[in-house]
């Protein structure tokens, strides 16, 4: 396989999880009956720009169907994030009613229906028709296309370059990712600023965060393969910032490498020199990944296998695309976690891909009274055992996998 930003040659693995169906296809009772698609799950880095990437299996329109079910706004911790993001960007760059904000990935208009409600013309561009019709529902204008360079052309054509791009947690998710950033450097005015976030493949490693590995994600990144991979394509990093977000994030601010304004702030030299000291340009960085994840499935199976012979109940709490590389990768099924709740009702009363595992609503919970519940989005751990704290009146604990196996 060749890296899909600079064509080299991929000799080096991160890590192999076997194999999996995509995370995000939950199947229905119908289709219990019928086979799944699986494909093998490996992610290899590129020696020579360090992008992290997965193998060639899956295509994207496989992966972000008509069935798409992953909601951004059903997070109340994310719905604040977002807020607090659009308040930000007004303030420092000046957005108001003159102004034109994209964001790309828009989901169900988590992001968007504040930029709308700051009275600032937006457009949303999304793929999926299912988050598409919720954002459309929110009376945003959504435009229901993949984004790369072609789409780019075509709505600057239509007079609606940005002054702002929105692209959280969509950078990795994009198989051809330099037409994808070379949309972002055509589609911005001038002076046009794009923020792009996604999760830190330095901290992925450092704590050991396997679950964020999955088929929708084409790429892991770090700040040193980001500047090379907008570099490349016309844009140019000027500011980042670390973001505590899906167990630690970037928020990257980028501008057009011809024509931006902005100096570079400290902070992009300071997290270079992070991901540089911590010998993330060396294979020896990504060597002990492999173990480090099989120790983790290993103690969450061990755990699982004591309860079901000491007769405990297990559920699990977050239909969450992290706890299916989990649940897939460690072989869990139906009879040592019974079911998994969730608040999204697009999920209610299907069943996990791979594991199928049931899903149903919280109050299911309430009904069934598991001695333990485990929070496969573990990123959301305080939010979802503040939410459930009625839990633990019926003694129940809440269980993490992940970066190591935490029961409280």
């Amino acid at each position: 396989m060749k890296c899909r930003h600079c064509g080299s040659d991929l000799k080096l693995t991160l890590v192999d999880l076997g194999s999996a169906p995509p995370s995000n296809a939950y199947l229905t009772a119908k289709s219990l009956h019928a086979p799944e698609k699986w494909f093998p799950l490996k992610v290899l880095v590129c020696s020579e720009c360090w992008l992290a990437q997965t193998e060639d299996f899956a295509q994207a329109d496989e992966l972000f169907d008509a069935e798409y079910a992953y909601f951004s706004g059903f997070s109340t911790s994310w719905l604040r994030h977002s807020e607090s993001y659009v308040a930000n960007m007004a303030a420092r760059f000046g957005l108001d009613e003159q102004s034109h904000v994209v964001e790309v990935a828009a989901n169900d208009g988590y992001l968007l229906q504040y930029v709308m409600a700051r009275g600032i013309p937006c457009t949303g561009i999304e793929p999926t028709a299912s988050t598409a019709a919720a954002a459309r529902a929110k009376g945003i204008p959504i435009v229901e296309e993949f984004f790369g360079l072609p789409l780019a052309k075509h709505l600057a054509s239509q007079g609606k370059r940005a002054d702002l791009i929105a692209a959280n947690n969509v950078l990795a998710h994009v198989p051809d990712i330099n037409d994808f950033v070379a949309g972002f450097a055509h589609l911005l005015k001038d002076n046009g600023i794009a923020t792009f976030e996604f999760p830190h493949l330095y901290r992925l490693i450092i704590e050991n965060q396997f679950d964020t590995i999955y088929h929708e994600h084409f790429s892991y990144l770090s700040l040193t393969a980001v500047e090379r991979i907008f570099k490349h394509n016309g844009l140019v990093v000027f500011d980042v910032e670390e973001l505590p977000t899906h167990g630690g994030s970037l928020r990257v601010y980028a501008q057009k490498a011809s024509v931006g304004r902005h100096p570079a702030s400290a902070g992009v030299s300071t997290i270079l020199k992070k991901e540089a000291d911590a010998g993330m340009m060396s294979e020896d960085f990504y060597a002990r990944f492999q173990h480090c994840t099989d120790t983790v499935k290993n103690d969450f199976i061990d755990f699982l296998l004591r309860a079901k012979k000491e007769g405990k109940r297990v559920a699990a709490y977050g239909a969450a695309a992290k706890g299916n590389t989990l649940m897939n990768y460690a072989g869990i099924r139906p009879d040592l976690i019974a079911c998994v709740a969730d608040r999204n009702p697009a999920k209610q009363g299907k069943f996990m891909p791979g594991s199928r595992i049931p899903i149903v609503n919280e109050s299911h919970l309430s009904t069934v009274r598991p001695d333990y519940i485990v929070i496969l989005p573990w990123n959301l751990r305080d939010e979802v055992m503040a939410q459930m704290e009625y839990a633990r009146a019926w003694g129940a604990r809440f269980v993490t996998a992940v970066p190591e196996l935490r029961i409280s």
